[in-house]
């Protein structure tokens, strides 16, 4: 086992690199090389550091490991305390690897204030990995307010022409939903005396109030994931972010809000939960149909791919209130595959936007005929998207599907309409950018994918593919803490929810 504090040097690490790029001096030439290469290197030793803390990770165990803890806030009963478990664990390496990924993405495309923007990188990578770790509410709330932060400045400034619109819709969305948040906490501190979240997870709140913190703390996971119909913010971030802000914005900020259910909702407020689960599943099938239908008369490919990834985190909360075992293991899959397959999409994307600087479907078409090798990484991450089995999206879909059926047949019939609208907006997308004439000149003087590109993709295919063959080896890791919040759940609610419980 790993003894020294990893989670520490984990998380705050990025913050020493922005620290070193702020001391870099020179001519811009030397700074900018400079700062790109300590952005790189210090994302690189915090993805090799979350690998080796893994490797000590006890897989059978579902309490938090790595622990570290020492006063802070003794006042509001609040400490420094760092842990992670089979759940949280996993959303730590996914932001360490996508971290490097967005640095080299944004190797060539970046050309102002590139000091500035790698520095937002490293603090945005802080939040994100902080947040997934803190044990303590008060932490809790600043890394994930600290999100907020680097992400306005990323699209506001490095974004497209409507970039301040899409930054402020976004910043103040996501606010509003965090004050309902704080307002929460601050009740639970009054009701129970502790900010420690592993104790509040074992705690019994008083159903009165209990529904009234999860409406707040709803509220607030809803705007991040995004629910419908919380989730309008979305499409115009991910339209005006560079690549490497969606990247990020979908590929880990989504999940801020799953994480939450599964932290936060079921197993603090259990019996809240219980009452709600209409609500929820009710939401989150619109969100699966009615976004999926949007997809598909998109003509911008980010927008498409943005209104896709509301419908597949769809999934992830109606696995995730399924509270079956197959069901919250296929979100938390779900959670993960999507992080990879929606973030090499979006990189996808970021290689024809580099060379055309268009993002409308109908400028494209015949790609295949002078980018092979883009068209071929392209088709892989859309089969993925659309689930074709041996990848990763089938794996997670699947388990979702088997989850909610064992508790309501009719949800599952309807979740499952998304596998069929998610196949026909990927492939349309993919006919009309790949296939056909090549008629257009500037399309025709389009260069295929480089060598630093090929780079950045080989990682996520082998995930891709990894996950899809062997996904016990990420099932198996995480079934222990999602076995210990069924538990809790049906423990505190004193029975499972019987089959056919919702219509």
């Amino acid at each position: 086992m790993i003894t020294f504090p990893v989670l520490s040097l984990i998380i705050f690490l990025p913050l020493l690199g922005a620290l070193l790029m702020f001391c870099v001096r020179g001519d811009e030439k030397s700074v900018t090389d400079n700062v790109k290469s300590i952005a790189l290197v210090t994302t690189l030793v915090v993805f090799a550091l979350s690998v080796y803390m893994f490797t000590g990770f006890d897989k059978s165990s579902a309490d938090f490991q790595f622990v570290e803890k020492f006063d802070w806030l003794p006042a509001l009963g609040s400490s420094y305390k760092m842990g992670v478990d089979g759940i949280s664990i996993f959303f730590v390496l996914l932001s360490t690897l996508l971290t490097p990924i967005c640095i080299l993405a944004s190797w060539e495309s970046i050309k102002k204030r590139v000091r500035e923007y790698m520095m937002a990188f490293l603090l945005l990578e802080t939040m994100m990995i902080g947040m997934f770790c803190a044990l303590d509410f008060v932490l809790f709330y600043v890394f994930f307010e600290g999100v907020l932060l680097p992400m306005f400045f990323i699209i506001g400034v490095w974004g497209g022409e409507r970039r301040v619109y899409a930054a402020f819709k976004f910043f103040l969305y996501t606010l509003l939903g965090s004050v309902l948040m704080l307002l929460a906490i601050l009740l639970i501190y009054h009701q129970s005396g502790t900010m420690d979240i592993p104790t509040l997870m074992q705690a019994s709140l008083p159903p009165g109030i209990q529904k009234w913190l999860w409406l707040a703390f709803m509220v607030s996971f809803a705007v991040k994931i995004p629910m419908w119909p919380v989730h309008t913010w979305l499409p115009d971030a991910h339209v005006e972010a560079p690549t490497a802000g969606s990247v990020i914005l979908a590929g880990i900020l989504l999940k801020m809000g799953g994480y939450g259910f599964l932290r936060i909702s079921l197993p603090m407020l259990p019996e809240a939960s219980e009452y709600f689960i209409p609500l929820i599943f009710s939401l989150s099938v619109i969100a699966v149909i009615y976004t999926s239908l949007v997809a598909l008369v998109q003509e911008d490919i980010k927008k498409l791919i943005a209104y896709s990834s509301v419908a597949n985190m769809g999934f992830v909360t109606i696995g995730i209130f399924s509270v079956t075992t197959q069901g919250m293991q296929g979100a938390m899959f779900q959670m993960l595959s999507h992080g990879i397959v929606v973030s090499a999409l979006f990189l996808c994307v970021g290689v024809v936007y580099d060379r055309l600087h268009t993002l409308e479907i109908a400028r494209y078409g015949g790609l295949v005929n002078n980018m092979p090798r883009y068209a071929t990484v392209f088709m892989i991450f859309m089969l993925a998207s659309i689930g074709l089995p041996g990848t990763s999206g089938f794996v997670g879909e699947f388990l979702v599907l088997i989850g909610v059926y064992q508790v309501s047949t009719l949800v599952a019939f309807l979740t499952a309409t998304g596998v069929i609208l998610g196949a026909a907006y990927m492939l349309y997308l993919y006919k009309r950018v790949v296939f056909g004439e090549l008629t257009k000149a500037d399309v025709r003087a389009m260069t295929d994918i480089n060598a630093r590109e090929v780079a950045i993709f080989v990682p996520l295919i082998a995930l891709v593919f990894w996950m899809g063959i062997y996904p016990s080896s990420f099932i198996n890791p995480m079934a222990p803490a999602i076995e210990k919040v069924i538990t809790r759940y049906n423990d505190a609610n004193a029975i499972s929810i019987p089959q056919g419980a919702y219509p």
